[in-house]
């Protein structure tokens, strides 16, 4: 099932794959069963004869004739689970252009559509625009048999396949096509290292019997639980019809205790609006849960994986069928291509692997947000149908305005956009201050200071940022002791003479940028500090003039650094002054906007995480103990910090590491900052300990700011490769965040906020160019375009007379 969170494409456009295949084969030898380390094998084994296994084996064959190629499968040629298969344009593309013949038999039975319905709380919303194409997995399946019997493959359905170690001795190529429970796989788990990763819903796949006009998406709130159905029509008369839901709204309602046709009667009957009172019906139908399974590797030797055995995505976003597909037109490419074996199934995993990866990411966010689904049910229905349509961050806002502009554009009234107003442009209040727009310039580290005074330097960067439009610009993380700093170049307010100095950079911003606001984050380094500038060697501890460290407990940030010193009740409450104290000349710098820097490692985080605070006292332990110092910080800041000014505070909400800060405990820490008066919580990830393993993507960390948002009902910011002001306007009109924090975009371009203004139309309150630029506010040509166009084609000859 693809909905409308897979990749897609104009009419007629192709990927590169098919057109490579397009060439045409090799000759074919005649030396009929060599064992050759070329990558044009002559004897192929296929284990699995699903959509994948046989796409392959026919375009094997179809690019060589005289290859010996066997498809072993253990079930009956129609045996199949599911019932019907979504492809998006690009997929079928690739079919089209690699093999017409499939193409067009597939063509003869697709049904399509372009609406997409959202029923919730008795409340239907259709967007329209979006092109599925979709048929029977059965008969896809009788479309690729008889494809492979036409070009003289050897299928042998029912017949289990010799072991792959015999296989890979008998022949010059092994495809495992054995799907998602792989025993090939499992064979050679010591070199695929597979992660194979379950997940909290439970789902089963049935199929009614007349075909919905739409893709439809629908939510029951029952007693138990909340439930969901996703249905799309396969055939005229056919529909599938996916019911899922959580692990324990499942056991609740009794599911676990029923058979196969009771447990089909009760979906018919809690869908029963849906349904239009109509039946389901059942193919060896079981409920179950879904498994991503990713592999270190996908080859070895002559064998490769393809399809589920090396990866899943959950059906929720992209069927396997389409990525199996994928899988088998780009390996028969690469060996097309490639001199040897090795190099063409190198070749097909450098290139299937970020496509992959990519897909994972995106159907692990829809996955992860069918899971979460009660955490939206309050949302207006119209935000709640754009946030589902949304949920992969793959289909966006920009996106959703093209295909159904009507229903976009209702969202956003319903949201509170004025008209052509896009959501970034909508102002936000935090406290006494309210903010033009929703994007902040992120805290950047630029390690420029001497002796923590903010120079000229730093009034350009800051300046520039804040002509470029953003509603709030934020400083560096600002040390409140030089022993708190990273190193000798980080900023500081713990002097007089820095007050000063950020003073300037403030008149700056209120004198020259009116309407930006400028924010300070305030933070100690802890076990972080006394390290090089970061172009000179980050993290890594300073050849000379190192200052000794304090933290929670005298854990190193990594081997090699430098080992800090516990933290006793007296320095306990000395840096709780200087937090005071750098708070106070924060305020007297004029500053709009105080953060309070709890992330990332540095003092205050190292206080949050179990990983980072060992200690047995008061301070350490469980998370209120390990949360009483930073409350205590931020008591003291407070106090001080003008009741009209605004506070947030960032946090880590994971430690991208075992045993770390859970995403139930960052809610917690949130809400418990809430409590003491953030007025809002700046959510990012990471950067606790040397040993993280993030999960890099777009937008990566968004879902923690999100989880925040709704669990502790307090506003959030999120950060974390937000590149473009699409996935701004899509997060903001979602609920999934209030602002959005951008780092390096404002490095590439300082005026990123005032260009996504003008890329987008939008010429209001929310993004006003500074008065010296306003001529600059239309991109410049960059070419003539005053020439002729052509205006007329003339074909053959002239004729004269």
């Amino acid at each position: 099932m693809l909905s409308s969170q897979g990749s897609t494409a104009h009419p007629g456009s192709r990927g590169g794959v098919d057109q490579r295949l397009r060439r045409g084969a090799r000759p074919a030898t005649t030396n009929p069963h060599p064992l050759t380390t070329t990558s044009h094998p002559l004897r192929a084994a296929i284990i699995g004869g699903g959509p994948g296994g046989l796409y392959t084996a026919a375009l094997l064959k179809r690019l060589a004739p005289d290859r010996e190629i066997t498809v072993y499968e253990r079930g009956a040629p129609d045996d199949t689970f599911g019932f019907g298969v979504v492809l998006s344009d690009e997929t079928l593309g690739g079919i089209e252009h690699a093999d017409p013949v499939v193409y067009d038999a597939l063509k003869a039975h697709f049904v399509r559509w372009d609406d997409i319905d959202i029923v919730h709380r008795n409340t239907r919303h259709t967007s329209q625009g979006h092109r599925f194409a979709a048929l029977g997995r059965r008969r896809l399946l009788e479309i690729l048999y008889d494809r492979c019997r036409d070009l003289g493959v050897d299928l042998r359905p029912r017949t289990e396949a010799p072991p792959p170690d015999r296989l890979t001795r008998t022949h010059d190529l092994v495809v495992a096509a054995d799907g998602v429970h792989s025993a090939t796989r499992e064979a050679y788990r010591e070199v695929f290292r597979p992660h194979l990763t379950p997940h909290r819903c439970r789902y089963i796949w049935l199929a009614a019997d007349f075909a919905f006009d739409a893709f439809r998406f629908e939510i029951a709130e029952t007693e138990h639980g909340v439930m969901q159905l996703h249905g799309y029509p396969f055939a005229p008369d056919a529909s599938t019809v996916i019911v899922e839901m959580r692990e324990e709204v499942w056991r609740a309602a009794g599911f676990d205790e029923l058979d196969e046709a009771e447990s089909i009667a009760r979906c018919a009957k809690i869908f029963a609006d849906a349904l239009g009172g109509r039946p389901l019906r059942s193919n060896k139908s079981a409920w179950t849960t879904f498994r991503t399974v990713v592999n270190e590797r996908w080859s070895h030797g002559n064998l490769v994986l393809l399809g589920d055995a090396a990866h899943t995505a959950h059906f929720s976003i992209g069927s396997g069928t389409k990525l199996a597909v994928e899988d088998a037109l780009a390996l028969a490419a690469c060996l097309e291509e490639h001199p040897t074996l090795q190099e063409a199934l190198d070749a097909y995993e450098e290139e299937r692997r970020p496509v992959v990866a990519s897909t994972q990411r995106a159907a692990g966010a829809s996955l992860h947000w069918f899971e979460d689904l009660d955490r939206y049910l309050g949302q207006p229905p119209r935000q709640f149908a754009f946030n589902l349509l949304t949920r992969s961050r793959r289909v966006t806002h920009d996106n959703l305005r093209l295909r159904d502009a009507e229903f976009t554009g209702a969202v956003e009234r319903e949201f509170g956009c004025p008209p052509g107003t896009p959501p970034m442009f909508t102002p936000f209040r935090l406290r006494g201050l309210t903010l033009r727009n929703r994007v902040v310039v992120s805290p950047m580290d630029m390690y420029s200071a001497t002796d923590g005074v903010p120079g000229d330097f730093h009034l350009v960067h800051l300046g520039a940022r804040a002509l470029g439009g953003a509603g709030l610009v934020m400083t560096e993380m600002v040390c409140v002791s030089a022993e708190g700093r990273i190193t000798p170049g980080c900023a500081g307010l713990y002097t007089g003479r820095q007050g000063e100095a950020w003073r300037r950079i403030t008149d700056f911003v209120h004198d020259s940028a009116p309407g930006t606001a400028i924010g300070v984050q305030l933070g100690h380094s802890g076990r972080k500090g006394s390290t090089r500038l970061m172009w000179e060697g980050m993290d890594e501890p300073l050849p000379e003039g190192n200052w000794p460290l304090l933290a929670p407990s005298p854990l190193p940030y990594r081997p090699g650094s430098q080992t800090p010193r516990e933290l006793s009740r007296a320095q306990l409450t000395e840096v709780r002054e200087q937090f005071r104290s750098a708070a106070e000349r924060a305020a007297g710098a004029g500053f709009d906007l105080l953060e309070l820097h709890c992330a990332h490692g540095y003092l205050l985080s190292g206080f949050l995480s179990p990983l980072t605070n060992h200690r047995t006292d008061a301070y350490g332990g469980s998370l209120e103990k390990r949360l009483r110092f930073p409350l205590e910080v931020f008591d003291a800041v407070r106090e001080v910090w003008p009741a009209e000014r605004p506070m947030t505070v960032r946090i880590s909400a994971t430690d991208w590491a075992e045993g770390g800060t859970s995403a139930e405990e960052a809610v917690r820490i949130a809400r418990a900052f809430a409590e003491h008066g953030a007025d809002a919580l700046d959510v990012s990830t990471g950067q606790v300990v040397a040993g993280e393993r993030p999960e890099f993507g777009r937008s990566y960390q968004t879902p923690y700011a999100d989880r925040i948002r709704h669990e502790a009902g307090v506003p959030v910011i999120a950060v974390g490769a937000i590149s473009s002001w699409d996935d701004v306007n899509s997060l903001i009109l979602a609920g999934r965040t209030d602002l959005c924090a951008l780092a390096r975009p404002h490095l590439y371009d300082p005026h990123w906020t005032l260009h996504a203004a003008a890329e987008q139309g939008y010429e209001g309150p929310g993004a006003p160019w500074p008065a010296p630029y306003r001529a600059g506010s239309r991109p410049p040509r960059t070419g003539r375009t005053d020439t002729p166009r052509p205006r007329l084609t003339l074909h053959g000859p002239r004729q004269d007379g």
